[in-house]
């Protein structure tokens, strides 16, 4: 028969500190991983199983972020303007040649006689309205960018005063550009159905938009699969200045 161990107290001392310092690295784990969930988050919900949605909404946050921006701008450009009209010095020359390149730049609002253009997806069951077409494919149901490029061209060539699209207006830099089926124009996110508006000579206005082969192309799926296609005019329409920066923006060579 073995003797029973004889555990000396120093032992004891040894295993104890042994235990307590596994229980502080345990803590500190727990602690780490924690910290780490937090940060990763950043008040995300990193449940959401779909990494699009949560994309999505960042993508719609950011655009009332813009909105928002563009609105406190356009006031900081108002206080500008009245200063500028102001007796402040400056000649009635200078602000007339003001007013003129506000009215070229689009800086300053617009109001005439307009050609409203509406476009929008066609429904999603949709089937062919025209015997003998091919059932649609899911690009064939949806507004693209070329659709909206077509339409902008059609206006500027028909001769427009000014053009908007949905309720921003569009200067010399601005870019139409849609991902998904979505649009982004100058910092902001909209989704159909989009709205064209330009100020000028009605009759010349439809014209362009007849004479366009981009638009009578398109105008072969809203007759085929029912994409949406309405043209409107209207007697008085008033058109907002754009509120954006003028700076321009362009790469640089490095060193």
């Amino acid at each position: 028969m073995s003797n029973p161990v004889d555990v000396s107290p120093a032992r004891r001392s040894a295993r104890s500190v042994v235990l307590r310092v596994l229980s502080a690295g345990v803590f500190a784990m727990a602690g780490l991983l924690f910290w780490m969930s937090f940060d990763t988050a950043k008040g995300l919900d990193i449940r959401t199983d779909d990494p699009l949605l949560r994309l999505s909404d960042r993508v719609q946050e950011k655009s009332r972020q813009n909105e928002q921006l563009d609105n406190e701008l356009a006031g900081v450009r108002r206080d500008v303007d009245g200063l500028a009209h102001t007796d402040s010095g400056v000649s009635d020359a200078a602000r007339k040649q003001l007013a003129r390149l506000g009215a070229e730049a689009g800086t300053v609002k617009l109001t005439g006689p307009a050609v409203s253009v509406t476009l929008n997806d066609a429904p999603p069951d949709a089937t062919p309205l025209v015997p003998g077409v091919p059932d649609p494919q899911p690009n064939d149901l949806v507004i693209h960018q070329q659709d909206l490029q077509a339409v902008v061209n059609a206006l500027w060539a028909g001769g427009a005063s000014g053009i908007k699209v949905m309720d921003q207006r569009l200067i010399s830099t601005s870019a139409v550009r849609c991902v998904g089926n979505t649009l982004i124009l100058q910092g902001r996110v909209y989704s159909p159905p989009y709205t064209i508006t330009a100020v000028g000579d009605q009759e010349k206005l439809h014209k362009a938009l007849d004479a366009s082969p981009a638009i009578q192309n398109y105008l072969q799926y809203v007759q085929a699969y029912g994409l949406g296609w309405k043209v409107e005019d209207d007697r008085r329409v008033t058109l907002p200045g754009y509120s954006g920066t003028v700076d321009l923006r362009y790469a640089k060579p490095v060193g």
